[in-house]
This record gives structure tokens, C-alpha cells and sequence, in this order.
């Protein structure tokens, strides 16, 4: 009898053992880790373009951005749930699948708003700490429920994607300035592209959710391609008003025009062309592009 209850107890210790290893592992799921990444590291650029030298700030911006970040993904997840269900590339999802409850992503969601709004405000300033909060407010409450609604939705989604090198540039200011815009502005232009080439390859499952993330609700048309290359030109003559702020100079003037070619040349030949190989070769671009130009920033 001792020993089957022994071999009872080990069996519940193994399964409990099993089941926090496969929350541990769906929480930081939720995160959608490359994305935040992707985001606090735009924060400590901006941070690291006002400060000039290399100090423990950059972990407090960075560790503070990937967590307000992380919160709005949760957010968007929870607000998206029976969505992400109906798409191939989400239905496997913590909360899809009932892996992680709602409640349970919920408490996540403010664990790490609280904790990365305060770090933020603690080592830096309000305004910083404000502009974080409006980016995760407006993604998760604005930019989510509109996905369904507009087209439009990319613009508004866009703000709070652009802010990340304005809330570094602020939080080592503390002040709103033209140079700290212009880093917004390049961030937010981006992401017209960089989206929409998503939303180009991931149309037909974006549909199964009644996403209208082309520029045209109509799908792959020719507007939806004229408005990709209108706002990936655009980040061209941006390069003025960076030289303007004086955030360049030569070198990096030239970096940037460069760069800014080489990332719209897909865009024309999609807009050409229509050709579905095209928008995934810009989708590559843009991964590369933007942390490119924060390179050409930080050494030009």
C-alpha cells in the first residue's frame, strides 16, 4: 500500500511539475518575445541617440520598453482570443488552445504594464512613462478592436509602433523636441511597409478573422501596392529632416538615402508587378532596414 501511494504522489508531483513547465513556457509565449525585443531595443536607441555614450540606462529603458510591449501583446491576444482561433498562424496560441485563461493573461498584462510603467517613470521621468502608457493604450484598445473595422487601423497601429525611440529620446531629455520626432517619424513610416507586405502573404488567413490590414479593404489591388511604395518612398526625403536636427551628417545622410533605395526597390517591383514573391522580399527588407538606419544613426 506504501508504495502505491508513493507511486501516486510521484505521478501528481510529475504532472503538476508538467503543467507549470507548459504555463511557464505559454506565458512567455504571450510575450511574442522577438516582437518586444524588436521594440525595447528601438527605446534604447533613442535613448543611446540623446545620451551620446553607452550607460545602465540602456538596460532600464530596454527592460522597461519590453515589458510595457510585452503587456500590450498580451492585451491584444486576450482582446483577440476566438480571432487568433479562426488563423492557421495563431491558432496554436496560449489562450486559443486554453493553455492560459484569460484572468491569468489578464494579471500578466497589468504585472508587467505596472512594473514597466514604473521602471520607466522610477529611472527616468513621467513624460517618458506617459508616452508609454499611451502606447499601450492605443495599441491594445484603439489599434486592436479598429483591425476588424478599417483599413485605417495601420495608421492608427502605427503611432503606437513608432513611439519606442521617442520614449528613449524623452526619458533621457525629459523633453518633446523636433530631433526626438524625427526618430519617431522614421520608425512610424516604416511600418506601412513592413506591415502590409505581412498583410500582402498573410491575406487569405487575415480574411478568415475579417482583418482589413491592406490598404484597401478590397484586398490585393493596385491601390493597396501604390500606397505601399508612397509611404516606403517616403522615408527618403525623411533623411532631410535628420540632417536638419542634426542627428547625421554626411556619412549618415548617405547611409540613410542608400538604404531607403534599396528598401523601396521591392515596393516598385510589387507595384509593378502584383507578384506575391515581391512583397515578401520587402517583408525581408524591413527587418533588415530599421535596425540598419539605427546603425547609420548611431555612427553617422
Amino acid at each position: 500500500m506504501r508504495n502505491e501511494y508513493m507511486v501516486t504522489k510521484q505521478l501528481e508531483q510529475n504532472s503538476s511539475s508538467s503543467l507549470v513547465r507548459v504555463k511557464s513556457r505559454a506565458f512567455v509565449q504571450l510575450l511574442k518575445m522577438r516582437l518586444s525585443l524588436l521594440v525595447s531595443l528601438s527605446a534604447v536607441f533613442g535613448f543611446a541617440m540623446a545620451s551620446g555614450s553607452w550607460s545602465l540606462g540602456l538596460l532600464w529603458i530596454g527592460l522597461g520598453g519590453l515589458l510595457v510591449t510585452g503587456a500590450s501583446n498580451v492585451l491584444n491576444q486576450i482582446l483577440e482570443r476566438e480571432l487568433d482561433a479562426k488563423m492557421k498562424r495563431t491558432a496554436n496560441r496560449p489562450l486559443p488552445t486554453g493553455v492560459l485563461s484569460n484572468k491569468e493573461a489578464l494579471a500578466y498584462a497589468i504585472i508587467l504594464a505596472v512594473i514597466g510603467v514604473g521602471l520607466i517613470g522610477f529611472f527616468f521621468n513621467l513624460p517618458a512613462a506617459l508616452l508609454s502608457i499611451i502606447g499601450l493604450l492605443s495599441y491594445a484598445f484603439v489599434y486592436t478592436p479598429l483591425k476588424r473595422i478599417t483599413p485605417f487601423c495601420v495608421f492608427v497601429g502605427a503611432i503606437p509602433g513608432g513611439l519606442p525611440p521617442l520614449i528613449g529620446w524623452v526619458a533621457m531629455t525629459g523633453t518633446l523636441d523636433s530631433a526626438g520626432l524625427v526618430l519617431f517619424a522614421f520608425q512610424f513610416f516604416w511600418q506601412f511597409p513592413h506591415f502590409w507586405a505581412i498583410a500582402w502573404l498573410l491575406d487569405d488567413d487575415y480574411q478568415q478573422a475579417g482583418f482589413l490590414m491592406l490598404p484597401s479593404s478590397k484586398g490585393k489591388t493596385k491601390f493597396s501596392t501604390q500606397m505601399i511604395l508612397v509611404y516606403t518612398l517616403s522615408l527618403i526625403p525623411l533623411v532631410f529632416f535628420a540632417w536638419q536636427s542634426s542627428l547625421v551628417g554626411l556619412g549618415g545622410i548617405i547611409a540613410l538615402v542608400t538604404l531607403g533605395a534599396a528598401f523601396s526597390w521591392p515596393a516598385i517591383k510589387l507595384h509593378v508587378s502584383h507578384d506575391s514573391k515581391y512583397a515578401k522580399q520587402l517583408m525581408f527588407a524591413s527587418f533588415l532596414y530599421l535596425p540598419l538606419i539605427q546603425l547609420a544613426f548611431l555612427l553617422g
